[in-house]
């Protein structure tokens, strides 16, 4: 779970912020009235890591602009 918190409790205390991240594994979101404007996130030696557990998990379509029949939507059956 993320921790949220605006701009001007973040100045102060950044290194505090930067530690926590860092200890803690968990992201921090920076928010500027209310809204989220920047994510700070733990560094990772291998970012990469990420897109091999989504290597051959697409699906890959040889036509896809063709239109698809009724009888063809795996929802519809």
């Amino acid at each position: 779970m993320s921790e949220v918190v605006s701009k001007s409790q973040f100045k102060p205390r950044a290194l505090e912020y930067f530690r926590k991240v860092e200890d803690q594994g968990r992201e921090l979101i920076i928010t500027d009235h209310n809204q989220p404007v920047i994510k700070i996130i733990p560094y990772q030696k291998e970012p990469h890591q990420v897109l091999r557990e989504l290597r051959n998990s697409v699906r890959r379509y040889e036509q896809p602009l063709d239109p698809v029949a009724e009888n063809d939507w795996e929802a519809l059956q």
